[in-house]
C-alpha cells in the first residue's frame, strides 16, 4: 500500500509515518523542502527503514501542486492509495499572511496534487479550531455553524477544511484533533503550545511559594487535550476502515477538563502550589465585546498586558481562550474506535511525563546562554573602585571572560599594583585615575570613557565609603553624612548620568548597583552608610521603572558583609564569618548573566520581611545586636566575645 504524506517531518506526521510503515508492504512518499533534505537520514533512522520504503519528494507547500515536479509525479500517478495532508502552521503567534499561504492555499494545492495523482482517498488533518469560538456543542457533522473565526489560526483552518469539503473530486476523510500535547508514554513534545504556555507560570510559582500554599487561579472553559500517540493511532485506524468516506471525526477527549482543573493537575505534577481559589472567567462575559475591545485598545492597558505576556512567554490571544465556550461531540470517532483500545487516557496519568519532558527539553531558560563569556565577551564593562575587594575580584573574572574592563580609581599605588597583577595573568585593566567624590572629576572621566569607547555596556557601581559609628557618637560629626553621600550617592549618580544616554540610544545596557544588606536590615552603627546606599537604591528603582521600555536593565545587589579593606578598621570583624571578595564577585557575575532586578541573601530578605510585618520585633533584634557588639570605648574589647561569635554565626553577613 502506497501513501503520500505532507508534514511528514512534523510532530504528528513523523509518528504517523512510523505507524504506517509497520503495515506489511507499505511504502510512504513524504514531502520535503529542498532546504531540509539533510534531515532525511535522521528521519529514516527514526523510522528504521531505507529510501526504498520511505521516499522523500522535493516540494513546497506554497507552490502549485506543492511544487512537485512532473518527473516525480509521473511514477506516482494511479499508485497512491492514501494521500494524508498534515502540513500546517500550528502557532498562535504566526503572522496571518503565512498562515493563509500554508494552511489555506497549501491545502488547496495538496488536494489538487492528490487529484492529479489519482489518490483513492484524501485524508485532511484539520483541527477543533474550525469551530472558532462556537458557544455550545459542536458535532462532527457541523461546519458552517462555526462562529467568531477572527483569529488567523481559526480562520485558516476553517477555510482549509472548507476547500476539502467543497472542491474535492475524490473521497475524503477529515480528522479534527483537540489540542495535541506530548506522548502519554514518554512525554515527548516538539514545541511549546496549548497548555505548555502556562508551564513557565507554574514553574515561577513553584520557585516563589511552597507546594502547600494555595494559589489563585482561573476556572475557565473546558480545554480538550489529547496526547499525540492517541491522535496517531486514531488516524491510522480510521484511515484504513471501509465505508467511512466523506465524514469528519473529532479526535477529542470525551471528558475534557476545565482550565482550572487542568492547571491544578499540572501544578501537582510540578510539585507547585495548586490554584485552590479560582476566579470564574465567565463572570466577565457580561461585558460587551466592543467595550472590552475599547478597554484593551487603551495604551496603558495594552502596555501592561504586553509586558505581562512577554514575561510569561504567552501569545497575545491566549486570554481569549481561557473561557473557551465550545464542547465537542465525538460519537462518530467513538463508534469507529470502539473495541480497539484507542482512547484518550486521563490527564493525571501522564501529566507528570509532559511536565518532566518540558522542564528537561523545552523550558526556554535551557536555551539562555548562561556563561559569563557569552554575556560579556567584547563588551565594555566599567567597574568603579576595582583596585581592591569586590571590584577587583569582579574585574578579574570579567577580564578572564573576554570583557574590556575599565575602572575609575584614585589611589595611584593600588592602581599600579592591580595593573601589575592583571598583567602577570595576561589580563588588561584600563584605569582612569580620579576621585569620584569630586563631581567635576567624575563627570570629566565619564565623558572621556564614553568618547573613547563609544559608551559602556555594563556599569557596576562598586566604589563606596563606609563609616561605622553609632548615632550617639556622631552628633558633632555631620561631615560623616556629607562625605558618605558625596561618594556613595552623588558621585555614583554622576557616572550613571554620564553613561545612561548612550545606553538609551543603543536600547541596551545594564547598570548594577552594589548595595548592602544593611539597607534591608537597617543595620545599627551604619546610619550614614545605609542612608547613602538606600538613596541610591531608591534612585535605581525609579530609573528602572522609567526605562523599562528602553532596553536598559537595572540591578541591585544587597551584598552581605564581605572581607574587604572597607571593613578592616573594625577589628571585631576579624573573628566573625564573612563572605570573601571572590564569593561576592560570583554574585555580581550571576547578576550579569541572569539580570536579576534584586539579588539578596535569604537572611537579607528575611530581615526586610520582619521589618515590614513586625517592625517592633525587628527593632528589638537589631538593638540586641547593637548592644552585643559594643564599641571598645563603651567597655567592650577588640577581640570578639563568645556571645558576639555566636550571634555573628547565627546571622552571618549582617553588619554590627
Amino acid at each position: 500500500m502506497d501513501y503520500f504524506i505532507t508534514g511528514g517531518s512534523g510532530f504528528i506526521g513523523r509518528r504517523l509515518i512510523k505507524k504506517l510503515l509497520q503495515r506489511p508492504n507499505s511504502r510512504v512518499h513524504f514531502l520535503m523542502r529542498a532546504a531540509h533534505l539533510e534531515r532525511v537520514p535522521e528521519l529514516l533512522a527514526y523510522w528504521g527503514v531505507d529510501e526504498q520504503r520511505a521516499i522523500p519528494i522535493v516540494g513546497d507547500m506554497t507552490h502549485p501542486q506543492l511544487g512537485v515536479s512532473a518527473t516525480e509525479q509521473e511514477p506516482l500517478v494511479g499508485n497512491i492509495d492514501h494521500f494524508l495532508h498534515l502540513a500546517a502552521i500550528y502557532d498562535l503567534n504566526a503572522k496571518a499572511g503565512i498562515q493563509q499561504q500554508v494552511n489555506t492555499e497549501g491545502t488547496r494545492q495538496a488536494l489538487q496534487l492528490a487529484e492529479r495523482l489519482g489518490a483513492r482517498c484524501f485524508h485532511h488533518c484539520s483541527s477543533i479550531a474550525v469551530a472558532g469560538l462556537f458557544d455550545g456543542l459542536f458535532r462532527e457533522d457541523m461546519f458552517d455553524e462555526a462562529e467568531h473565526l477572527d483569529m488567523p489560526y481559526f480562520q485558516t483552518k476553517h477555510e482549509a477544511e472548507g476547500i476539502v469539503r467543497k472542491e474535492s473530486t475524490i473521497p475524503w476523510r477529515i480528522y479534527r484533533p483537540g489540542i495535541v500535547v506530548g506522548d502519554a508514554n514518554t512525554g515527548e513534545m516538539d514545541k511549546v503550545d496549548g497548555p505548555y504556555y502556562f508551564f513557565k507560570t507554574i514553574q515561577k510559582l513553584r520557585r516563589l511559594l511552597p507546594p502547600w500554599m494555595p494559589a489563585i487561579g482561573v476556572e475557565g472553559g473546558r480545554i480538550n487535550l489529547v496526547p499525540v500517540n492517541f491522535v496517531v493511532d486514531a488516524i491510522d485506524h480510521i484511515a484504513h476502515l471501509d465505508g467511512e468516506d466523506n465524514k469528519a471525526f473529532h479526535l477529542t477527549d470525551s471528558h475534557p477538563m476545565r482550565v482550572g482543573d487542568m492547571l491544578s493537575t499540572f501544578s501537582r505534577a510540578a510539585h507547585a502550589p495548586e490554584p485552590a481559589i479560582r476566579i470564574n472567567a465567565a463572570l466577565f462575559s457580561f461585558i460587551p465585546r466592543h467595550l472590552m475591545a475599547m478597554l484593551m485598545a487603551l495604551t496603558p492597558v495594552r502596555r501592561i498586558r504586553d509586558a505581562a505576556i512577554a514575561d510569561l512567554g504567552l501569545p497575545k490571544d491566549i486570554f481569549r481562550l481561557i473561557n473557551y465556550p465550545t464542547r465537542f461531540d465525538n460519537r462518530e470517532a467513538q463508534r469507529v474506535l470502539k473495541g480497539t483500545g484507542i482512547e484518550v487516557p486521563p490527564l493525571h496519568s501522564y501529566a507528570w511525563r509532559l511536565w518532566d519532558y518540558w522542564e528537561r527539553h523545552l523550558d526556554p531558560e535551557l536555551f539562555i546562554d548562561r556563561t559569563l563569556r557569552g554575556r560579556v565577551e567584547n563588551k565594555v564593562v566599567l567597574i568603579t573602585g576595582a583596585t581592591s575587594g569586590i571590584g577587583k575580584a569582579t574585574a578579574r573574572k570579567l577580564a578572564e571572560a573576554g570583557a574590556t574592563v575599565l575602572t575609575i580609581a584614585r589611589d595611584e599605588h593600588k592602581i599600579a599594583q592591580t595593573q601589575a597583577e592583571f598583567a602577570e595573568q595576561g589580563l588588561t585593566l584600563q584605569v582612569y585615575q580620579g576621585d569620584m567624590a569630586d563631581l567635576a572629576q567624575g563627570e570629566a572621566i565619564t565623558k572621556q570613557i564614553v568618547a573613547e569607547h563609544g559608551g559602556v555596556d555594563i556599569l557596576i557601581n562598586n566604589a563606596g565609603r563606609s563609616i561605622r559609628r553609632a548615632i550617639e557618637d556622631s552628633f558633632d560629626r555631620f561631615h560623616d553624612l556629607e562625605r558618605t553621600m558625596q561618594l556613595n550617592y552623588f558621585g555614583t549618580l554622576k557616572v550613571i548620568m554620564g553613561v545612561l544616554p548612550t545606553m538609551i540610544e543603543k536600547k541596551k545596557g545594564h547598570i548594577i548597583n552594589i548595595s548592602s544588606i544593611g539597607v534591608l536590615t537597617n543595620a545599627p552603627r551604619f546610619s550614614a552608610y545605609v542612608a547613602s546606599k538606600s538613596a541610591l537604591d531608591a534612585w535605581v528603582r525609579t530609573a528602572a521603572s522609567e526605562f523599562a521600555d528602553k532596553g536598559v536593565n537595572f540591578s541591585i545587589i544587597n551584598m552581605p558583609l564581605v572581607k574587604t579593606p572597607m571593613v578592616a578598621p573594625t577589628k571585631v570583624y576579624e573573628q566573625v564569618p564573612m563572605m570573601t571578595p571572590e564569593e561576592a564577585a560570583d554574585l555580581v557575575c550571576d547578576t550579569i548573566i541572569n539580570k536579576h532586578v534584586r539579588l539578596a541573601t535569604r537572611l537579607g530578605v528575611f530581615g526586610q520581611v520582619i521589618h515590614a510585618l513586625a517592625p517592633r520585633v525587628a527593632q528589638v533584634i537589631m538593638n540586641t545586636s547593637f548592644r552585643t557588639f559594643s564599641d571598645p570605648k563603651e567597655g567592650g574589647e577588640s577581640k570578639a566575645s563568645a556571645d558576639q561569635m555566636a550571634v555573628s554565626t547565627l546571622i552571618k553577613g549582617i553588619h554590627f
